[in-house]
């Protein structure tokens, strides 16, 4: 008992100590890209060249989000330095310079974020709540420009629920919030493709609304996650400060092992194939990850 009680214990600090190097400053200053140099196009917005990032590692400094364009089937990564694709070549950046604290895909090409402003884009600071439906090559403005940094945000096909440290809201039309009383601080979440079910993470342990964010239950029997992110309908996938790759098949209800990454993680991504394959894709402190199999387990996304 006292072994398991060390381990429980050593886990919330290490969720803790996650927690506060991911929640960066509210006003960082402008982002720069890791290597090359940006350059500023016609539409105002500073690009860096495709061949100016290095595959070797991660192209930014910290990962605040991953995720499958549904459109291309490639994995987008959301960091400090602006957002970046994936191909068999490696990285390379997409859109302007945007230090990137939320990041979601909504859609094929069609993605939301939240952040500061870099070097070169002219956006005010922070952001707000901004769109892409271009697969993240420019961005409009939605609301809360100059007021809102959400760290923490997702989508569905009904609204955008995001977190900006002080409240969790909500947006069915990018413009008007409502806000979401949650009983635990959110450090992550994903929503269900309805709209319906809510799964929050904290050092508290997970909790799960089913209504829409109107009412919320503890998830007394699930382990400490720190991201989650829907496959499907029903299926959702959550990383533990550890590592631990766990899976619920019950829209977040219940919960099993499923894998194991080799360290601390720093974001997720999931996915169900037309043909059942459940696709995961994680971040860790060193590189990107991915699994078709879970029973497997993971190896290097290409071009990681």
């Amino acid at each position: 008992m006292n072994r398991a009680r060390r381990r429980l214990t050593a886990t919330v600090i290490a969720f803790g100590v996650t927690l506060a190097v991911a929640a960066c400053a509210q006003d960082p200053g402008p982002a720069t890209a890791p290597t090359g140099q940006a350059t500023t196009a016609s539409d105002g917005h500073a690009h860096a060249h495709a061949d100016e990032t290095d595959s070797a590692g991660l192209p930014g400094a910290h990962t605040h989000g991953v995720g499958i364009n549904p459109a291309d089937d490639l994995v987008y990564l959301a960091t400090h330095e602006g957002l970046f694709r994936y191909d068999e070549t490696g990285p390379t950046r997409v859109g302007p310079v945007i230090d990137l604290m939320g990041f979601t895909v909504a859609g094929p090409d069609h993605f939301y974020a939240s952040g500061h402003p870099g070097a070169g884009t002219d956006m005010p600071n922070p952001v707000g709540l901004i769109e892409s439906t271009d697969a993240g090559e420019t961005w409009t403005a939605l609301s809360r420009e100059g007021e809102s940094d959400f760290h923490a945000m997702t989508a569905s096909s009904t609204s955008v629920v995001a977190f900006d440290g002080a409240a969790l809201q909500a947006t069915s039309d990018g413009v008007s919030w409502g806000d979401l009383d949650v009983p635990v601080p959110p450090f992550a979440m994903d929503v269900s493709p309805d709209g319906r079910t809510i799964v929050v993470t904290s050092h508290e342990g997970p909790v799960r609304s089913t209504d829409a964010g109107a009412s919320w239950d503890r998830l007394d029997g699930a382990p400490l996650l720190q991201v989650v992110d829907w496959a499907d309908t029903s299926t959702v996938v959550g990383l533990t400060p550890d590592g631990d790759v766990t899976l619920s098949e019950d829209a977040g209800a219940t919960w099993a092992p499923a894998a194991t990454l080799p360290g601390p993680p720093q974001a997720v991504a999931a996915r169900r194939a037309a043909d059942g394959t459940l696709r995961v894709v994680a971040v860790t402190q060193d590189t990107v990850l991915e699994s078709v199999d879970l029973g497997a387990g993971f190896g290097p996304l290409p071009g990681a």
